[in-house]
């Protein structure tokens, strides 16, 4: 997005849970932007029913959907080529955290809002701050609900403005109540799981932190031309903290990569993950361990953190040998709880590259996965 030729301006209105009223702040947007002369098209709208987000919709131009059979199932998906071909000024597209359903152009609908951006059309979009992928494991550990679809962090930071659609919780649950969210039978669930008072708390206060570092991000730190420096550029990069994340095969290393970009995008600093092993192809490890080491490598890709399997027999050495050639502040380890046959970040590795590193800062996170996981649950 901003680091990529494009022409369209990215509008996110961001939330903590289903009913605070993104939905409906964006299409309030869109008819004041469409009652100052714009060309203004509905990509595509989930109402979910709701009489008054239906009824705020009305009088705008809807671009129809396409349909994709699926398993014998036909799906509605948005019509990225038809919102091309139709070209207005501004497009509504509604959960940015969309998966779309196989057949599809792209596997995400931000994918899509990518395309139509590069195309210089401006798009209005929604998502909640738990659908951010460096959140994931933190929303986990306080709802017990693992969130499935996620956007990489770096695709919110690179938006043009992120605006928090706020709601006290106690007020969402009023709405939830009253059946303005959902119908009486899914309103109950909804409030014996996801809706607890107490998780809503949670959420809303970290949409709360992420729109705060969002601003942090775009308005506190001026370049020498007057204008924000944005995570991620050479501008914020230079002087500040460089960080290298130790991957291994243990499933542990997944919650790391996420915990550890949150550090590196408040830090404004760079990011390594990087794996040793004695060959650079892996074919040292066995097939199940050489699958999870490259799945945790490309899982960091996504997220934008610079990757590399770096070679040597002794990991301690080799690590600490790569973090002073890059000059690299701090090094995050897992101290985890690997399941029988996966190798671990062992206790002596551990002492090895805290006494190696003397002046860079080592960090050992413990392994915060729940234990055990009882029917543990997902949302999309």
């Amino acid at each position: 997005m901003r680091d990529a030729p494009r022409g369209g301006q990215l509008k996110i209105f961001l939330g903590y849970a289903a009913g605070v009223g993104k939905t409906y702040r964006m299409l309030e947007e869109a008819h004041e932007l469409k009652r100052g002369g714009a060309d203004v098209v509905v990509g595509y709208l989930e109402a979910h029913g709701r009489k008054d987000t239906i009824a705020r919709a009305e009088g705008l131009e809807f671009v129809p959907r396409r349909k994709i059979e699926y398993r014998g199932v036909l799906f509605e998906e948005m019509d990225t080529a038809a919102v091309l071909a139709r070209h207005p000024q501004y497009c509504l597209v509604d959960e940015f955290a969309h998966t779309n359903v196989p057949g599809s152009e792209h596997a995400k609908r931000w994918e899509d809002v990518h395309q139509i951006l590069e195309a210089g059309i401006h798009v209005l979009t929604t998502m909640n701050v738990q659908h951010l992928e460096s959140l994931n494991d933190q929303v986990w550990q306080f709802t017990g609900v693992r969130v499935r679809e996620t956007i990489p962090d770096w695709v919110v930071q690179q938006a043009d403005e992120v605006v928090m659609v706020d709601l006290p919780p106690q007020a969402l649950l009023n709405r939830l109540k009253r059946g303005a969210i959902y119908p009486p039978e899914k309103a109950q669930t909804a409030l014996q799981n996801f809706f607890k008072e107490s998780t809503l708390v949670a959420l809303r206060e970290l949409a709360l932190r992420q729109t705060a570092h969002e601003i942090d991000v775009r308005y506190s730190t001026p370049s020498a031309s007057g204008q924000p420096i944005i995570a991620g550029s050479p501008a914020a990069a230079a002087g500040h903290d460089k960080i290298l994340i130790v991957v291994t095969a243990d499933p542990a290393s997944a919650a790391l990569i996420r915990r550890d970009k949150r550090v590196t995008d408040y830090l404004r600093a760079e990011c390594f993950a990087v794996f040793v092993g004695r060959h650079a192809d892996l074919r040292d490890l066995q097939p199940y361990e050489r699958e999870a080491v490259e799945k945790h490598l490309n899982f960091a890709r996504n997220l934008h953190i610079e990757t590399r399997i770096l070679e040597g027999e002794d990991v301690a050495e080799t690590l600490i040998a790569f973090a002073r050639l890059h000059g690299i502040t701090q090094i995050f380890l897992a101290r985890s709880r690997p399941p029988s046959g996966l190798i671990a970040v062992r206790p002596d590795l551990v002492r090895r590259v805290v006494r190696l590193a003397r002046d860079i800062q080592v960090t050992i996170v413990a392994d915060r996965r729940r234990n055990p996981i009882p029917g543990i649950q997902q949302q999309t």
